[in-house]
C-alpha cells in the first residue's frame, strides 16, 4: 500500500473527528498538545511543525529546571506550559520557582544522569524493573506548574496535596507519573492516590476529588493518565483491591456523573475516548481484559481477553477499528473491529492479531494507516498497515538506541522516537525505515514528546526543555 501524504492528512482530519479531546474546542486542541497522546490521542500533533535537529548547544530556545520528580508528558496550549511534579522532602529547600535559561548555541552541555534498568510502567507509568523503593517517611508536595511558553519563566505553582505517600513505587516511576489535561479553560491534574484537582488557567483551585489509597502491584506505583472530552473526565481506578472502577465527572464542578465497578489487577493505560456511529464510548486495556463502557451510562459495551500481563500501552483508534497492545511476558497486538458487542475474544470482530515484537510501556503510534510500536522497552520498531496488518517492516533495530520508556510522536511526515538517554531519532514517516537525523540531550528523557506549532517539549529528570528551529 503506498501512503502519502495527502492520505495522511486525510486520515488525520478523520481521526480528529472521531478521538479528540475537548471537543468543544477541537480546532483549537489540534494546535496545541492539550492531553496525554496529544490532541488525537493517538500521538500525532496535525498542525505542528517542530524541528529536524537539535543538541544541548542547538535550536535550544529555553532549558528550566524543574524542581522534585515526575515523568509526565506536559500539557501545551496557547502560551502556557502545564507541569506536574511531586516534591521529595530532600527537594523542599528547593521549592522556590525555577528560572528560565536562554540557551544560545554556544552554552555548554549539562551533565547526564545515571541511568537505571527500564520497568514495565509507561512513559509517565513504569512500575517494574530496578526494585522498589522504601515506603517514604516524610511528605511530598504534589504540586502543578504553569510556565511562560516564551520563556519557560513561571507564571504560578500550587500545591495541590501535602502528604506521605502510603507507598513506596518502583525505582523507575516517580510519585508524579500521570500527565495534566486542559481544555483552555481549566488544568486538571491527577496525582492518583493524592487525587484529582481542577484549576483555571490562572492557578485558581475550582475543586478536588479524593479516591482513596491506591494499592499497586508490588508497590510498582501509579500512573494512568484521566482523560478530558467536552466537559466530562474519565478516571479509570484498578488497583490491587476489589474496589476498582471506572468513574465519569463533571469538569465544571467535580460532580460524578456514574461510576462502574471493574474487577482488574493494577492498571497503567490511559482511557480512549472514541466517537463511532455518532456514540461516544471509553476503551480501556488491561491485563484482564480490554474494556469499552457506554460514554453517558457507563455500561459495559464489550470487552476482549488476549493482552498480557501488565497491560500498560493506551490503546489508538482510527475511524472503524481499535488498536491495543501488550508486552510484558508475551506479546500481544489486537485490531478490534468497533460497532460490537459482548465478549469480541475469538469472534471476527478481531480484524487481525499480531503476536511478538510489541510495546511493554510505550503505547502506539498512529499515523493514518501506519501503526507504530515499540519491543518491549528497547530500541526495536515495528511499522504495520493498519488495513491488512502486515508488517510495512518488522523488529528494525534503532541505531545506537537500547532503552525507550517515551511513547512515540509524529507531526509534519516525521516520527519521533525518544530514548531514555537523551537520545531522539527523528524517522520519516512510511512504509520503510528511514533515518533523518539523530539528536541528543544530556538529561534523562523518560516522559514522551509534546509537539505544539514549531516547538517540541522534552521532560527530562532535571529539566523542561523547549526546542524551535531558527
Amino acid at each position: 500500500m503506498k501512503t502519502t501524504s495527502v492520505s495522511l492528512a486525510v486520515s488525520a482530519l478523520v481521526i480528529a473527528a472521531s478521538t479528540v479531546a475537548a471537543a468543544d474546542n477541537s480546532a483549537a486542541a489540534l494546535r496545541n498538545w492539550p492531553q496525554w497522546r496529544g490532541p488525537l490521542a493517538n500521538g500525532v500533533a496535525p498542525e505542528a511543525d517542530p524541528p529536524l535537529e537539535w543538541s544541548e548547544t542547538k535550536n535550544v530556545k529555553w532549558k528550566v529546571k524543574i524542581p522534585g520528580e515526575g515523568s509526565s508528558t506536559p500539557a501545551i496550549w496557547g502560551d502556557r506550559v502545564f507541569v506536574l511534579t511531586a516534591l521529595a522532602p530532600e527537594k523542599k529547600a528547593e521549592v522556590k520557582p525555577p528560572e528560565a535559561e536562554a540557551r544560545p548555541t554556544n552554552s555548554p552541555p549539562g551533565a547526564p544522569p545515571a541511568g537505571d534498568p527500564p520497568g514495565p510502567g509507561g512513559e509517565r507509568r513504569r512500575p517494574g524493573g530496578g526494585g522498589r523503593s522504601e515506603k517514604p517517611s516524610d511528605k511530598y508536595q504534589f504540586t502543578v506548574m504553569c510556565l511562560d511558553r516564551h520563556t519557560g519563566k513561571p507564571l504560578w505553582q500550587k500545591v495541590a496535596r501535602e502528604e506521605v505517600p502510603h507507598e513506596g513505587r518502583q525505582q523507575n516511576n516517580s510519585f508524579a507519573s500521570a500527565s495534566p489535561i486542559t481544555d483552555g479553560k481549566v488544568v486538571l491534574a491527577f496525582f492518583g492516590s493524592r487525587g484529582l484537582h481542577c484549576y483555571d488557567l490562572d492557578g485558581n483551585l475550582k475543586w478536588s476529588k479524593d479516591f482513596g489509597q491506591m494499592r499497586t502491584k508490588m508497590t510498582f506505583g501509579e500512573g494512568a493518565s484521566p482523560v478530558l472530552h467536552g466537559d466530562t473526565v474519565i478516571v479509570n481506578w484498578d488497583d490491587e483491591t476489589d474496589n476498582d472502577f471506572i468513574a465519569a465527572f463533571d469538569k465544571r464542578d467535580g460532580k460524578e456523573l456514574w461510576k462502574t465497578p471493574r474487577s482488574e489487577g493494577t492498571g497503567w493505560s490511559t482511557p480512549l475516548v472514541i466517537e463511532h456511529d455518532k456514540k461516544l464510548q471509553v476503551v480501556v486495556n488491561a491485563t484482564g481484559k480490554v474494556r469499552s463502557y457506554d460514554f453517558a451510562t457507563g455500561k459495559e459495551l464489550w470487552s476482549c481477553a488476549g493482552q498480557t500481563a501488565n497491560a500498560i500501552p493506551s490503546p489508538v483508534a482510527d475511524a472503524d477499528t481499535v488498536y491495543c497492545t501488550s508486552g510484558f511476558r508475551g506479546a500481544a497486538l489486537f485490531a478490534i473491529k468497533l460497532g460490537r458487542s459482548g465478549d469480541l475474544a475469538g469472534t471476527d470482530a478481531i480484524r487481525w492479531s499480531y503476536d511478538k515484537d510489541t510495546p511493554y510501556v510505550p503505547s502506539p503510534l498512529l499515523v493514518g494507516d501506519l501503526l507504530y510500536v515499540v519491543k518491549v522497552n528497547t530500541g526495536i520498531l515495528s511499522c504495520f498497515d493498519t488495513q491488512s496488518g502486515k508488517p510495512h517492516f518488522a523488529a528494525e533495530r534503532l541505531e545506537g538506541v537500547n532503552e525507550i520508556y517515551a511513547s512515540p510522536v509524529a507531526a509534519k511526515g516525521r516520527v519521533y522516537v525518544l530514548s531514555r538517554d537523551g537520545k531522539c531519532l527523528v524517522l520519516k514517516t512510511g512504509p520503510k525505515l528511514e533515518i533523518l537525523a539523530t539528536n541528543k540531550l544530556d538529561d534523562r528523557t523518560d516522559a514522551s514528546i509534546a509537539l505544539a506549532g514549531k516547538e517540541l517539549f522534552i521532560r527530562g529528570q532535571q529539566h523542561l526543555y523547549c526546542i524551535a528551529g531558527p
